[in-house]
């Protein structure tokens, strides 16, 4: 089984509490026995697979297999072509671990999501824009990390692809079982 969900703002990828009152993947209405391939950080929001088949996860996640999963992140200020550039060629520096190339692109307008409660603050003299950026590695809060380091901290991040298979007409909180052409999806780049 293959689940595709889309996680909500302020929601744990994982079953189990850390504190009370905390959302969880518990709170979904899952099969027994789904596990996520991957994750999503608290912050964040998007399409999140889930199943209950051996070995999916590290079929999915293996960083020598370059599997794209497309983001879109709403950043603080306007990027410059610099910064851009910066993102595209990759090896930044997070930690000891230096990032791949990806693909990175301002968006001209302001992607067509839900609204994520609670809404994303508001600064009248800052400015937002947002990018999509598409990468083949996944390390922990890496788009932000990637965004802040060349100057444009990432406010909202929503993960809208896992391979060619697109978050589409979601709402939050809501999930599917994948059709067999669905899940053909996720392997094509």
């Amino acid at each position: 089984m293959l689940l595709a969900f889309f996680k909500p703002y302020g929601v744990l990828t994982q079953f189990t509490l850390d504190q009370p009152g905390q959302r969880t993947l518990a709170d979904f209405g899952f099969p027994q026995r789904v596990y996520p391939l991957g994750r999503l950080d608290m912050d964040s929001e998007g399409l999140l697979l889930l199943s209950d088949e051996a070995g999916m996860n590290s079929k999915l996640l293996d960083p020598e297999a370059g599997h794209p999963r497309t983001y879109l992140a709403e950043v603080e200020g306007i990027p410059t072509r610099e910064a851009l550039q910066t993102l595209r060629k990759g090896g930044i520096d997070l930690k000891g671990h230096r990032t791949r190339a990806c693909d990175a692109r301002l968006l001209e307008s302001s992607p067509d999501l839900p609204p994520r409660d609670p809404p994303v603050r508001f600064r009248k003299s800052v400015p937002t824009s947002w990018l999509e950026l598409t990468l083949t590695e996944g390390k922990n809060r890496q788009v932000r990390r990637m965004t802040a380091a060349v100057g444009f901290p990432t406010l909202r991040l929503v993960r809208v692809a896992i391979g060619k298979l697109r978050l589409g007409e979601m709402e939050p909180g809501t999930w599917h079982e994948l059709a067999s052409a669905d899940r053909d999806l996720i392997w094509k780049r």
